[in-house]
């Protein structure tokens, strides 16, 4: 798992000690609430990366670093925030989890892959988006996480809809080019969609997704009408006849 501090460079540097040290009494906290162990108890498999943080477990520990850990984490950074003292920074964390094979030492691709999923267009774009809306977190699941923790029904808080599939990309990192799925908890995986703005990525949610579908049926309802409205006001009399999802128009009767 990888954790970023959102603009903690723009931070002063007489406060950049505090905020993180604040950072790291929530990861110990909600690591200890998800059963999960320490970071910081982990030697040589935790890594503060000054604004934030890597850490390695287990594979066996996966679903709970996806879940309750991110439920968790959010809902301790929207308790920070709301009793920080007004001079203190907020803290907004992007946030990535990935599994693979690692050497000794903990050095290998999945490492690097987690740093770049963080540090992605998209997720960066998704951090956008909770700040908009009130949220602190954005997190970003390699798509073999996801399938072996909430696609494979392991997560009880978090459920496929509430993710955005899409792709990840770095910039001036050419040959990374990763699937993954958007979290910003909270928010509804189609209110993402606009922020996500890179050019070469146009992923949207998937189509089987209820409330993709349900938003889809909601806005074609709603240009149906509007075009109805439109039709009447051009002709300067109208009727209106539902049937089922289907508007006729016709002359208005007297």
């Amino acid at each position: 798992m990888v954790v970023d501090m959102m603009r903690y460079s723009q931070i002063p540097e007489a406060k950049m000690a505090v905020v993180r040290s604040d950072l790291d009494d929530i990861l110990s906290t909600e690591f200890a609430e998800s059963q999960l162990p320490d970071p910081h108890s982990l030697s040589e498999a935790f890594k503060d990366t000054g604004d934030g943080a890597i850490t390695v477990l287990p594979a066996q520990h996966l679903a709970r670093l996806v879940d309750p850990l991110l439920t968790n984490l959010n809902a301790a950074l929207h308790r920070y925030n709301a009793q920080r003292l007004a001079s203190h920074p907020a803290i907004r964390l992007r946030a990535s989890v990935h599994v693979g094979p690692l050497t000794p030492g903990h050095r290998g691709d999945a490492i690097n892959e987690a740093c770049r999923l963080a540090d992605s267009i998209v997720v960066r774009q998704a951090m956008a988006a909770a700040v908009d809306n009130g949220s602190f977190l954005a997190a970003a699941l390699s798509e073999t996480v996801y399938r072996r923790t909430v696609h494979a029904g392991r997560t009880r808080n978090l459920h496929q809809r509430q993710f955005l599939p899409t792709t990840a990309r770095v910039e001036g990192k050419e040959g990374f080019d990763e699937a993954c799925r958007l979290l910003v908890p909270g928010m509804d995986p189609v209110a993402l969609t606009p922020y996500l703005t890179d050019p070469d990525n146009q992923s949207t949610p998937q189509p089987q997704s209820p409330v993709f579908q349900e938003n889809a049926e909601r806005k074609q309802d709603e240009r149906r009408q509007a075009d109805v409205r439109q039709k009447g006001k051009a002709s300067g009399k109208a009727r209106i006849v539902q049937v089922g999802g289907n508007y006729i128009t016709g002359p208005e009767r007297s």
